[in-house]
């Protein structure tokens, strides 16, 4: 058997990774419960190819990728290097691609991507370095796709190809309508790819409109190839290329004709899988209370009927036989599923005082409680659960707002340099001008000064108290925590050190709070969202054992990308009409996130008209289920720790 048919199935069987072969797929994949444990177990398989090419005195060639999805394995291969003694002194690597025209110095360049996180650590010979020229003249293009490809066939082939995939299905820079047997070339770019860089290039305008890639015909020539997907955003697309049919729209499709893929997805990632979003179509199931909700939730809306019109026929022509044998009949199911969910709905967010909560979401005792709201960005808390944070003021519970980053990477210049020259005209001081030239000066390969960061952070702070203040909360109970991860002046963040869980541990513990309200939207294309939930969590750890601790919950809200599904829901917050207002003008406060924000995704809306249409549909939602009519809800679902 050949080592990579090995390695293949050994990833397939992996503790932490599950497997389990339907119908509707027609691409092998592993599911792991998040992407460290599956980063660290396909650089398991990169070291055990290298290693073994090795010991037969030979060259381990492979294919690599940028992007986001790959930084971990790659971190992995560099600790393997550095403890461990794992040498890359007899591996030869071509990158699938880069931007045209691109300079390698440029901090957005592949170039530099793969020096920075791996290149530069590890004893790889740079003679034996490839990666596609972003800097070649255009008229010698063509002929150098070619040298590419010869580069590659004379290294005797890539043995292993690690891939990433877009929201068009791309692989490499291969766009839709990319043809199954080409090879490397310069490709345009697809409108949705450029919004989705847009974040590291700050703003659309600056990304290439071209590339050079590899083909789908080079990298299915690979005899391994593993394809790494995480989070939300790339679920559906990873649902179409596993389960739609081969198609030149959805380039990834080509690889259900390669005999050794293998396709390693997060559990966000792997959501949309027939067997994962409803397993009872694919074969018997365990019914969990948490099951039975969601497949009544999915049946309701699959039928549009309300939750107390579904039939004993519904069920069984949908694959939930099983279920209405341990439910007796349809009749009982809906009953109990309606009144879970009728129990989530609650215009008292922080607990109804003197009432009965057996039903309830939230506790009656004790009545005024302190609570904490968690924002990553200095505007989460308002877009996300603004109107639900208005009950909590109104109600009289002790609010207090951690703001977890400065946000200052968000304003964009020309708002920074309104504000500097609004400054100069105040106060015409020689540090006034120096920002005010470090920001025209600012080229694309540079960021901002320790100057120009403190201004926006000074921009995002006032924006914020303005803000809360508006809601009714003192500036007393405003913290602005500045984690340290975030402070490095670019998209490209530290990771979580014990610092920042050591602050967010501080706030917590000087505040005892009952209730802490989290950021729990990992759509966040730009990814802070994950290191702040993920510094509450390191947090929460250290304080558990607190006697305090015993009486705070945590509910995670979602940002202005992702709702909640409406079976994941444990707490639903209606809004009347003039909270819905009131939370978009709580919002437009935040000036310099209006109008153009650099960090909106593929949404052209804006942040308010987004949110609003989002808690629209939530409460349309409920309301198709049989519930009450509102005209807007937050939803929430508790975090046990």
């Amino acid at each position: 058997m050949s080592t990579t048919i090995l390695n293949k199935i050994n990833l397939a069987h992996s503790p932490a990774g599950k497997f389990e072969e339907t119908r509707f797929e027609k691409i092998h994949n592993v599911i792991f419960d998040n992407s460290q444990e599956a980063s660290l177990i396909v650089a398991e398989e990169i070291a055990t190819l290298i290693k073994s090419k090795t010991k037969e005195n030979k060259n381990c060639v492979l294919g690599l990728a940028t992007g986001s999805s790959p930084i971990k394995v790659y971190e992995e291969l560099v600790r393997m290097h550095k403890e461990e003694g794992l040498s890359f002194a007899h591996v030869i690597s071509f990158n699938l691609d880069e931007y045209f025209p691109m300079e390698r110095q440029n901090i957005q360049s592949y170039h530099y991507f793969m020096h920075e996180h791996l290149f530069d650590h590890i004893d790889i010979l740079p003679e034996n370095i490839h990666i596609p020229d972003g800097t070649i003249n255009n008229n010698n293009l063509y002929q150098y796709c070619i040298d590419y490809e010869m580069q590659i066939k004379e290294a005797g082939g890539l043995d292993l190809q690690l891939l990433g995939i877009g929201r068009t299905g791309h692989v490499g820079f291969n766009e839709p309508g990319s043809h199954l047997n080409s090879g490397t070339r310069s490709i345009t770019l697809d409108h949705i790819t450029r919004v989705d860089a847009a974040p590291a290039f700050l703003g659309i305008d600056n990304v290439p409109r071209k590339a050079i890639t590899m083909g789908i015909g080079t990298i299915k020539k690979a005899n391994r190839i593993i394809l790494l997907a995480w989070g939300i955003n790339k679920s559906q697309i990873i649902k179409e290329t596993i389960e739609g049919e081969i198609s030149s729209e959805v380039p990834a499709t080509y690889l259900q004709t390669h005999n050794n893929t293998t396709f390693v997805l997060d559990t966000q990632a792997s959501l949309e899988l027939t067997r994962v979003k409803t397993p009872w179509l694919v074969s018997s199931c365990i019914w969990t209370e948490d099951l039975k909700r969601k497949a009544v939730v999915w049946l309701s809306e699959l039928l549009n009927k309300s939750i107390l019109k579904l039939t004993d026929k519904d069920y069984n022509n949908n694959g939930m036989s099983g279920l209405l044998i341990e439910e007796n009949t349809a009749y009982d199911l809906n009953i109990k599923m309606f009144n879970v969910l009728q129990h989530t709905i609650t215009g008292w967010p922080g607990g109804k005082p003197k009432a009965d909560d057996t039903n309830r979401p939230e506790r009656a005792t004790p009545a005024k409680k302190r609570v904490i709201i968690f924002s990553p960005h200095p505007d989460d808390d308002v877009i996300s659960m603004g109107g639900t944070f208005d009950r909590l003021v109104e109600q009289g519970h002790e609010v207090h707002i951690a703001y977890q980053t400065s946000g200052n990477i968000a304003v964009s210049d020309q708002e920074a340099l309104k504000y500097a020259e609004v400054s100069k005209k105040l106060n015409d001081a020689d540090a006034i001008d120096k920002i005010i030239e470090n920001i025209q000066k600012k080229d694309e390969n540079s960021i901002d000064t320790l100057e120009v960061r403190k201004l926006k952070a000074l921009i995002r702070r006032s924006e914020s108290l303005a803000s809360t203040r508006y809601l009714g909360v003192p500036d007393k109970n405003v913290h602005f925590l500045d984690l340290p991860f975030y402070e490095t002046g670019t998209i490209k963040k530290n990771k979580l050190s014990d610092e920042d869980i050591s602050i967010m541990s501080i706030i917590i513990d000087t505040v005892k709070p009952h209730q802490i309200y989290a950021a729990g939207d990992l759509a966040d294309p730009h990814g802070t969202h994950e290191v702040c939930l993920n510094a509450l969590f390191g947090a929460l750890k250290e304080l558990k054992s607190n006697k305090y601790m015993d009486d705070c919950w945590v509910w995670l809200y979602r940002g202005a990308w992702h709702e909640w599904e409406t079976y994941e829901i444990d707490m639903a917050v209606p809004m009347s009409p003039d909270q819905v207002m009131k939370k978009r003008h709580a919002i437009f406060y935040h000036q310099s996130q209006k109008d153009g924000v650099m960090f909106q995704g593929d949404d052209s809306r804006e942040f308010w008209m987004r949110v609003e249409d989002r808690n629209r549909l939530t409460a349309n939602k409920y309301q198709s289920l049989g519930l009450a009519d509102y005209a807007a809800i937050e939803a929430f679902k508790r975090y046990y720790f």
